[in-house]
């Protein structure tokens, strides 16, 4: 094994093009930050309303099944937060099954606003047991479930989930976080019994911040809360009826539809089982170049969204996300308090396979950097026989 120890020669550091290889934001196409340079447009304009129709149209088309969309000008949270307001009603019970940071978010929210709130936890980097939170929801109004968390990069079965808890509870309402699912892993959401889908703009569909997503089933949008008395901007129940009609209550960032308008035009060229089956192959050849390094996965049943990886022995990571970033590469840490556990990255956004091997090669010289021992070329054989395995 050669050793690696020295340092590579960092003259060329400068010359480095900036990337971002965290798992949101993400890198975005040209043709998407084009839309943004246009002038500015109106959203009562016919074609504003054309173009939110559109993009409506759009993310049922992505997630394959006819669920209603509702574009809110927020992050991924915001939606969220509407569509728990406007299903569930003050004081109902709540069932939240978590075990990361972003799942832990919607028990936290659930407990904000008054409900009578169940956690059904696991330790960060397990999967959720889909029994255990079937059992729980007995009596319950609804469930709040996330499918890709992004902290631990943990799949949780959603499917499993849902099906036993809905047989446990046929009444139940079933939000699930697709943040980092929607439009990267297989989500089936009419087969699988999920009546919420929420996700946002800087994720899997390559687009810049601000814009959040809420799916609602046909059957869900008759449970719908009118006048729900916690919410307001976010009130999902007009907001619906209005974007239906072409509309939205509030001015929404129309700027950022049209570049999500564009952005879906990439993601619906193939099908959704190539767009999944590519997204998979591209976060494995991560997770192998990882493993190549001595950094494997954290969690047991890995999302295709992201890549946690947990360092060598005698690192941390922050230390590697401190060295990719003075390399020019945008990569995170763990979330608190999982900062030194983990180190995080993603091809998500506009990257292909061939950006998947860039990465490998970039931790190969972080990696060295840092003083860990390993073959050269190690990682970037590991992560091409991902690819093509």
């Amino acid at each position: 094994m050669r050793d690696m120890s020295e340092a590579p020669d960092r003259a060329h550091t400068p010359l480095n093009r900036t990337r971002l290889i965290a798992p949101g934001p993400v890198e975005v196409a040209p043709d998407v930050l084009a839309q943004l340079a246009q002038p500015q447009m109106h959203h009562r304009a016919q074609d504003g309303i054309e173009k939110l129709m559109e993009a409506r149209a759009k993310l049922s088309q992505l997630l394959g099944d006819p669920y209603d969309a509702v574009i809110t000008t927020s992050s991924g949270t915001g939606a969220f937060e509407g569509a728990l307001l406007s299903t569930t009603p003050a004081g109902a019970r709540v069932v939240n099954a978590q075990a990361g940071k972003f799942s832990e978010r919607w028990g936290e929210m659930a407990q904000r606003f008054g409900y009578d709130t169940t956690l059904v936890a696991r330790p960060w980097g397990e999967v959720l047991d889909p029994q255990e939170i079937a059992d729980a929801t007995r009596g319950a109004h609804t469930l709040l479930i996330t499918h890709s968390e992004t902290s631990t990069g943990a799949l949780h079965d959603l499917e499993a989930i849902a099906r036993a808890a809905r047989a446990q509870n046929p009444d139940l309402i079933i939000i699930a976080d697709g943040i980092t699912s929607y439009g990267v892993a297989e989500l089936r959401p009419a087969a699988w019994g999920v009546d919420v889908i929420v996700s946002g703009s800087q994720k899997g569909t390559a687009t810049p911040p601000g814009l959040g997503f809420v799916l609602f089933s046909p059957g869900v949008q008759e449970r719908l809360i009118r006048n729900p008395g916690n919410a307001f901007y976010l009130d999902m129940t007009r907001e619906l009826a209005g974007q239906k009609a072409g509309s939205t209550p509030q001015t929404p960032a129309i700027n950022l539809i049209y570049a999500l308008s564009t952005a879906l035009d990439r993601l619906l060229s193939v099908p959704r089982e190539v767009l999944w089956a590519e997204q998979r192959r591209k976060t494995d050849a991560l997770i192998a170049a990882g493993t190549a390094l001595g950094a494997p996965a954290w969690a047991p049943r890995t999302s295709p969204a992201v890549a946690v990886l947990t360092p060598p022995a005698g690192l941390t990571g922050r230390q590697v996300a401190a060295q990719l970033a003075a390399m020019g590469q945008r990569a995170l840490p763990g979330q608190a308090p999982h900062e030194d556990t983990v180190f995080r990255v993603s091809t998500m956004g506009y990257a292909d396979r061939y950006d998947a091997l860039g990465i490998a090669g970039i931790l190969e010289d972080a990696f060295a950097a840092l003083g860990v021992s390993f073959e050269r070329g190690a990682a970037v054989n590991a992560a091409w026989q991902a690819l093509n395995g």
